[in-house]
């Protein structure tokens, strides 16, 4: 009995050592294959690093400002008896907008007109006769005391019947109608608004170290929702002479021709100032950058020589940049590359370094330092 049970322990040992031996053959064997293993290369789309001159721009957002703009008041209180313009309109410096009752002084002139006349015929005898001395000094200075006080209340007269007749103070475009024929007006009460459009001012801000950079008449270009496609120029009119305490900011103001009042007073807009100094760069897409926390890097296309088979493959190699400004879809690069090297322009977040790639260019975008995508 025990000689049975101790070949049956044999032979289990014997079956586990050959399944073993088995077990490890075919683990030298994949294992043998995994490092002869090579991955079939990749295809990419592959762009040169370019040296390209861009303009130096200092980028900012703006709000739109009328060159000239009030809010058209009532100066005296009255009954509005005719408005002369309809909401939206275009005016001219010395328009007529709104018409308050004058009747009361209306009604007043001739009698003040009349006691100018009087007094100053009674100036004139009391001229006469005081050269002739037959009237004393102080009955000649009361003469032209009362030629004085009448000519001063037809001209108050004429004042009020000036201020209740309101006209545009200057041309521009009228907007919408805040009051109503028949309407009691109390002083200061609004009328209607009146804005100049064109030119039209841009204010924005920008950090005190740009100050250096910037003077009174450099280019600007601006750019608004409001004008898609389009790029109104102006030049900068004003430097604030003071910084901003709390952000360290300088305004700047710049005036721009507004021909089609398409531009309105309160909009903001996307402002670059061109400065004077162009800046060579070297330039590739901005989606062949892999961008990370730590490091932004790109994949350079190098070539290497199998030591098999002796042919060359293209081989990715990784390389850390550092990216300096972006115009369109181009970003400069400050340092990590040269100029004439190849590197992957597109889908860089699915490759890895050291794979072999196969260049194919056929479904390459087009990239351009201003692009004008289709809204779809």
């Amino acid at each position: 009995m025990k000689k049975r049970i101790f070949l049956t322990l044999a032979l289990l040992l014997l079956l586990s050592g050959i399944l073993a031996g088995i077990k490890v053959l075919q683990i030298r064997r994949m294992t043998g294959q995994a490092a002869r293993y090579t991955p079939p290369p990749v295809t990419v789309t592959a762009a040169t690093v370019q040296k390209s001159t861009w303009e130096t721009l200092l980028g900012a957002v703006g709000s739109l400002e009328a060159v000239k703009g009030v809010t058209v008041a009532a100066e005296l209180k009255g009954k509005v008896t005719r408005v002369a313009f309809q909401s939206g309109d275009r005016v001219a410096k010395g328009d007529l907008l709104i018409q308050i009752d004058t009747s009361s002084e209306q009604a007043l002139l001739p009698g003040a007109e009349a006691a100018v006349t009087l007094t100053r015929l009674n100036l004139q005898r009391a001229d006469q006769l005081l050269a002739e001395r037959i009237i004393s000094p102080a009955e000649h200075d009361q003469a032209v005391a009362d030629f004085r006080q009448a000519k001063a209340q037809a001209a108050t007269i004429r004042a009020t019947i000036g201020k209740k007749t309101i006209r545009a103070p200057f041309s521009g475009r009228i907007g919408i109608r805040q009051v109503d024929l028949g309407q009691i007006l109390s002083e200061g009460q609004s009328i209607v608004s009146l804005q100049q459009l064109n030119p039209i001012y841009v204010n924005f801000l920008l950090p005190q170290q740009q100050l250096a950079e910037l003077r009174v008449d450099l280019p600007v270009r601006v750019t608004s929702d409001a004008l898609p496609g389009q790029t109104v120029e102006g030049r900068i009119n004003a430097i604030n002479p003071e910084v901003d305490s709390a952000t360290r900011n300088i305004r700047i103001q710049a005036t721009l021709a507004n021909p089609d009042e398409k531009l309105r007073p309160g909009m903001f807009v996307n402002v670059a100032v061109v400065l004077p100094a162009a800046e060579q760069v070297l330039t590739i897409p901005a989606t062949a950058v892999l961008y990370a926390p730590y490091s932004d890097s790109v994949f350079v296309l190098d070539e290497q020589k199998d030591e098999h088979s002796g042919e060359t493959h293209q081989v990715l190699r990784q390389q850390l940049v550092r990216l300096g400004t972006r115009k369109g879809d181009f970003v400069a690069v400050e340092s990590g590359l040269e100029e004439g090297q190849m590197i992957v322009s597109t889908g860089v977040f699915k490759l890895n370094n050291g794979q072999t790639a196969i260049v194919d260019n056929t479904l390459a975008p087009q990239f351009q330092t201003a692009p004008t995508p289709d809204n779809n």
